[in-house]
């Protein structure tokens, strides 16, 4: 295991020194300050509309189960 010190801001990330692989690695991300994590988003019932649906769908021949059947076919 290695140890690799650097700073997160962003959704990005920057070692304190270069690490190079030839494969895919890892990582466990530890955050050493007190920091909150961000809100996580939540889905309510308001959230979903069956006019907008349609509105969407408008243009899709027959059903939309069957647009995804034909779709999943190809």
């Amino acid at each position: 295991m290695l140890a690799v010190a650097g700073t997160y801001q962003n959704g990005v990330l920057v070692l304190e020194q270069e690490f190079t692989s030839e494969k895919p690695v890892k990582v466990i991300v530890t955050f050493l300050e007190d920091v909150a994590p961000p809100p996580r988003k939540r889905l309510h019932f308001s959230d979903f509309s069956f006019a907008e649906s349609r509105r969407i769908l408008a243009d899709v021949p027959g059903s939309l189960s069957d647009a995804v059947i034909e779709e999943r076919k190809l």
